[in-house]
């Protein structure tokens, strides 16, 4: 991996983790739990998922990654939710302070932007695998 974050040609990493997001997204359109007002039992997970989408969406820009693929991904994620208006506030409220969180930090990118990549991408990965598990069935 370079200094900013780039990955070598057979590094699947990134792959993985857009799997595991793609999989959260596919089970939790298939979470079956009574209507109700109150949140989904995921929902923190989720809420933390998204915040890490933002970060993770700030950070790889910042390391040279073009496009907006983790802006996708939570579009995605929010299309499968289709949250009502409050819920949807929540979730891009948490996505945006991810992306906040890194935009006063960094103004280049570092080693040590790099290595919150390298956190926040497990966090992402493994969060993504216990929504799946736990609660898509």
């Amino acid at each position: 991996m370079t200094p900013c974050g780039d990955r070598e040609a057979g590094d699947s990493f990134p792959m993985r983790i857009r799997i595991m997001i793609l999989a959260t997204i596919l089970a939790s359109a298939f979470i079956s739990a009574p209507v109700r007002a109150s949140e989904p039992l995921y929902e923190s997970r989720l809420l933390r998922l998204a915040e890490i989408l933002g970060s993770i969406h700030f950070l790889r820009t910042l390391c040279g990654e073009e496009g907006n693929s983790w802006r996708a991904e939570m579009e995605k994620l929010l299309e499968t939710e289709a949250p009502d208006a409050e819920r949807r506030a929540r979730l891009v409220g948490r996505f945006n302070r991810g992306y906040r969180a890194f935009d006063g930090v960094y103004s280049v990118c570092t080693s040590s932007a790099t290595a919150a990549i390298e956190r926040y991408m497990k966090e992402g990965e493994e969060l993504s695998r216990e929504i799946a598990t736990r609660f898509g069935n």
